[in-house]
């Protein structure tokens, strides 16, 4: 066949009607379905009405209604990090995609996977400045792993099979497809594609081979592990072996729960406010292996707890990303592997004679004395309220938090248990505590999950206790209260004594409005009101919220707010 006639038949294939076509939309929903999706969150929006059409007729689909984008993307986003699926997220186009834009750039720093389905403007009305139009290329450039439009029905197979490879493999992270809304209404026919490989690295053995043998040999080696692209086998492995090993196992921000812990092998958590025992530790390690973590700005202390670009510690850097491997730092053994394959081979690795194992027992020692409460002046002592949490609820008990100071003391005084029972955002976004416990009680309904939030933070997204009420998945919000914007303040004090603009807060009456939800509402003024009201909250079918009320001269667990700047 000549070229000629090959695109005449291409032209005549285009033109035939498909025998047993449907629309866009329909097409669209069958390919999620097929690559495993079965909920999705977001707010409804008539730029994929074709799609939400689809997926009436799948009855097992949940679509999550939530009450703006904000709060939908964060719940994709901790939906994701609890089962390891990637997070569905669809929004309209402009506003919706906007509003979207933090859970996106939550799941990137936190390499989460994540597809976003995003409405646009007809393939027909393209750089016209149409209603709401954005060009989503540019607009997701920084925050997303890809970004695709599928202009044509008859790609949309792919193009879906295409965004959940990307989302789950190497580091993992979100993808966008946007949605002509001309092509979701066009008829076509289904060219149906099986799931997606889930593509991981596997290990360099020769590469692992040698930094082994420099790891084994070590008198004081540390392991630092987190970042993203874990699951519970190589949680589990990385445990086991410590334990046998003694070497101890510090986490990176906000990944606590890579290893419970009250275990053994736990030595802390870097990040901020991080045990001057622990920053020591790792700075007099000989040799450091880091699994899983970029050693980016909060985990290294602003890049101070390594040199750059040079650690002067013997540095072995363990990621699923090969495009941070030597970002910051020059590892001396550079390792492109998930944690799962390298945690699997780690287990045939025994430590030398040299090495004294009683060094993890003492790691370990340390931070239990840093988790041990302090007293602050007042009457509401955070740090004795957080500790005491372990005593009434499961080990597997889900606690989140957005950002704020707040977050410190749940941090360093709560004990987390093993994977998965900690979300948090890496990216340091405010908001994320209450919409990702929605998400955590809609994914595990049994189990107990508690949101920390601070008053500013916990008004970012307050209403979305409209969609825990719509779907009956209320969770225990414990809203630190302090009429400020604590972090901001802190600094200001610090850097402008005296000088305050702009941190001021004006709040609801917190009670009143978890009531106006069906959900019961308590005020806190005294640690000692906590436990009977905690009780309450435990035993209820509706949640709590509990307003734990505290001094704005009580800004952290080591400073006064008076105190700074002096």
């Amino acid at each position: 066949m000549n070229s000629a006639t090959y695109k005449n038949e291409k032209h005549k294939n285009r033109m035939k009607i498909p025998s047993k076509s449907m629309n866009g939309g329909h097409i669209l929903a069958n390919a999620l379905v097929r690559q495993g999706v079965d909920i999705a969150f977001g707010v409804p929006g008539e730029s994929f009405l074709p799609l939400l059409n689809g997926l009436v007729d799948h009855p097992d689909f949940r679509f999550i209604t939530c009450r703006q984008e904000g709060g939908a993307a964060y719940m994709a986003e901790a939906y994701a990090k609890l089962t390891g699926h990637p997070g569905v997220l669809m929004v309209t186009r402009g506003p919706g995609a906007s509003n979207a834009m933090i859970g996106m750039h939550t799941a990137y720093q936190d390499a989460t996977p994540m597809v976003l389905l995003v409405g646009q403007v007809g393939t027909d009305m393209v750089e016209r400045d149409a209603f709401q139009e954005i060009d989503y290329r540019r607009m997701y450039s920084e925050c997303a792993k890809w970004v695709g439009s599928i202009d044509r029905v008859d790609r949309i197979d792919e193009f879906v099979s295409h965004a959940f490879h990307v989302a789950q493999a190497g580091r993992k992270g979100p993808v966008v497809l946007a949605l002509p809304e001309d092509m979701l209404y066009l008829p076509g026919q289904e060219n149906p594609v099986k799931p997606a490989h889930i593509i991981q690295p596997g290990l360099d053995v020769n590469q692992f081979n040698l930094a082994m043998k420099i790891f084994s040999s070590a008198h004081n080696p540390m392991v630092i592990a987190g970042g993203g692209n874990w699951n519970s086998k190589a949680c589990e492995d990385l445990r086991r072996w410590a334990n046998r090993e003694g070497v101890p196992v510090a986490t990176s921000f906000r990944a606590q729960d890579v290893i419970d812990n009250l275990d053994s092998a736990f030595a802390g958590d870097l990040g901020i406010g991080a045990n001057p025992s622990l920053v020591k530790r790792i700075g007099g390690a000989d040799v450091l292996l880091v699994i899983g973590e970029r050693l980016g700005e909060m985990t290294t202390a602003g890049y101070t707890l390594f040199s750059v670009p040079q650690a002067k510690n013997t540095l072995i850097h363990v990621l699923s990303g090969s495009e941070d491997l030597g970002r910051v730092y020059r590892p001396d053994f550079a390792i492109n592997c998930s944690p799962e394959n390298f945690c699997e081979a780690l287990k045939n690795i025994k430590m030398g004679d040299q090495y004294d194992r009683a060094a993890m027992n003492a790691a370990h020692a340390d931070y239990l004395a840093f988790a041990s409460p302090v007293t602050v002046p007042g009457d509401l002592q955070l740090a004795h309220i957080m500790s005491s949490l372990p005593n009434s609820i499961p080990r597997d008990a889900i606690v989140t938090n957005g950002a704020g100071n707040f977050a410190t003391w749940v941090h360093r005084f709560y004990p987390y248990g093993p994977y998965k029972t900690q979300l948090a955002p890496a990216n340091g976004s405010m908001g994320y505590g209450l919409p990702a416990a929605i998400a955590a009680k809609i994914t595990n309904p049994e189990k107990v999950v508690i949101a920390v939030c601070g008053d500013g933070d916990f008004m970012m997204n307050c209403q979305e206790l409209a969609t825990a009420a719509r779907y009956d998945a209320f969770p225990i919000i414990l809203v630190v209260n302090n009429n400020m914007l604590g972090t901001i303040r802190m600094h200001q004090e610090r850097e402008f004594k005296s000088r305050v603009i702009a941190t001021g807060l004006t709040n609801p009456d917190f009670v009143k409005f978890a009531d106006s939800f069906g959900m019961p509402g308590y005020r806190v003024t005294k640690t000692e009101e906590f436990a009977p009201v905690f009780a309450r909250a435990l035993a209820s079918k509706k949640g709590a919220l509990i307003e734990l009320v505290l001094d704005q001269d009580v800004i952290s667990p080591s400073k006064l707010l008076s105190q700074l700047g002096q």
